[in-house]
């Protein structure tokens, strides 16, 4: 692990499965149109689901626009979502965009949020207003100022985390950051 720390801490405005009083946190810095995150995804959900409620993640949004046209409107998609529907549907849509990443289109955007449970129209319009063009730029101005600079960009427990990316190696470093917060 570098020395690299994460900032801000994680807060009530983050996007969060699992509990604050969780053993180990994982924090994402993540783009729902970049490659390698889509290749991630898969990954950091059967850690999750491995470590249950021993592990709390957190996904902060991270667009690259300039490699990624769609990134900047999933991520306010995203959160849209998320003020519409609640963490549920927040975590409905980022799951049904990693799962699509070669349909981010605005029209696919809006036929995600439906299924997430949320009014797709009313996405579009806040997508069209720029309504959460500030919050998704001030993700990504934390993520900077932490060091993010790609992504996926892990932090665990505060302490970003550059080792490799497989299942079992970040199982092992999630778990030994875990036995020794206890």
């Amino acid at each position: 692990m570098s020395e690299q720390h994460l900032a801000p801490a994680v807060t009530g405005r983050d996007h969060v499965l699992g509990d604050e009083t969780a053993l180990v946190t994982l924090v994402e810095y993540g783009d729902f149109e970049c490659p390698f995150c889509g290749r991630a995804y898969p990954i950091l959900k059967r850690v999750r689901q491995r470590l249950g409620d021993r592990l709390r993640f957190v996904f902060r949004h991270f667009p690259i626009a300039e490699s990624h046209p769609h990134a900047e409107h999933s991520a306010e998609a995203a959160e849209s979502v998320a003020a519409r529907g609640g963490a549920g549907a927040f975590w409905a849509m980022h799951d049904l965009m990693f799962e699509h990443q070669r349909a981010l289109d605005d029209q696919s955007l809006g036929r995600y949020a439906a299924s997430a449970g949320v009014d797709g129209a009313g996405v579009l319009a806040d997508l069209r207003e720029g309504r959460y063009t500030g919050l998704i730029r001030e993700s990504f101005a934390s993520g900077a100022r932490a060091g993010v600079n790609g992504t996926p960009t892990l932090f665990i427990d505060g302490i970003r985390y550059d080792g490799p990316r497989d299942e079992e190696t970040l199982v092992a470093a999630l778990e030994m950051v875990a036995a020794h917060s206890t």
